[in-house]
């Protein structure tokens, strides 16, 4: 019982500083959002303001359109997000239960894809979707990232672990495979469906370098690239870019609040199983 309670105390302590270390940078966060100039370049910093001062907040609302900003990274995340999901989770369900001659050949390039980098692609991405004529628009951000090697591998370990006398039973009564993925496996995968959601989404709100190499004007400009502007070659805001970034967690971080049950569950039932 005593080598038992130690070992609870060693494993609540580690939980404790590991949570402490992924927390402990938003706390900075925020804290940079709320003080002045003179405290932020101060030494040695303070980890709490002395004096909360709003100026920072004021600031990036005054000197870049961050509605517009907010609006369109709304629209790229969320709509990335929902087609995204509903693609991935298609293609999951026939590589896991659709019988097909080179289907595993073909998950396994699908999977090998997941280790290029976005920088070898990039180039080509831009150049093809500017002979599309969809560059600096929605649809230009959406359409190329419709759907990803990550998602199919996830909604495919899902629809492993869920059992084969369901979709036998649908066949014996008449069902297609659509009408049994619509029918049966929909209901079943809510968990996994949502968690895949927020990944994606969550990738799709802080990225950076893709909406910034797909849109050429102010208009088009996501958070994060509108963020951008604060940083210089010589010269980082560090006030506003804090204050910034603050803003832009605080959908993601109501978001994932509201979505927890559904998101612990639907790691733990995908199980990444082969």
């Amino acid at each position: 019982m005593k080598k038992i309670r130690i070992a609870d105390v060693v494993e609540k302590g580690v939980c404790l500083l590991v949570m402490l270390l992924v927390l402990i940078p938003f706390f900075w966060m925020v804290s940079m959002s709320f003080k002045t100039e003179a405290e932020i370049m101060s030494f040695p910093p303070t980890f709490f303001p002395k004096e909360i001062s709003m100026k920072h907040m004021i600031a990036i609302w005054k000197r870049i359109p961050l509605l517009t900003y907010i609006k369109n990274t709304v629209i790229f995340a969320v709509g990335v997000a929902f087609v995204s999901v509903m693609i991935d989770s298609l293609a999951g369900y026939a590589f896991a239960r659709i019988r097909f001659r080179g289907r595993e050949t073909l998950f396994s390039l699908i999977l090998l894809t997941m280790m290029v980098p976005f920088q070898i692609t990039m180039i080509p991405l831009y150049i093809e979707t500017f002979k599309l004529g969809i560059l600096d628009t929605f649809v230009g951000l959406i359409l190329p990232r419709a759907a990803t090697a990550y998602g199919i591998f996830f909604m495919r370990s899902f629809f492993l672990g869920l059992p084969k006398d369901l979709e036998e039973s649908a066949r014996i009564d008449g069902l297609h495979e659509f009408g049994i993925y619509v029918r049966i496996m929909l209901p079943l995968c809510k968990p996994a469906f949502i968690t895949l959601f927020i990944f994606v989404l969550m990738g799709n709100w802080n990225d950076l370098l893709y909406p910034m190499m797909m849109t050429s004007s102010t208009k088009m400009r996501t958070l994060p690239a509108g963020l951008a502007m604060f940083v210089g070659e010589g010269l980082t805001e560090v006030g506003p870019s804090m204050a910034g970034a603050f803003l832009s967690m605080i959908p993601l971080f109501v978001l994932y609040c509201m979505a927890q049950k559904y998101f612990v569950q639907g790691i733990a039932v995908s199980g990444m199983k082969e």
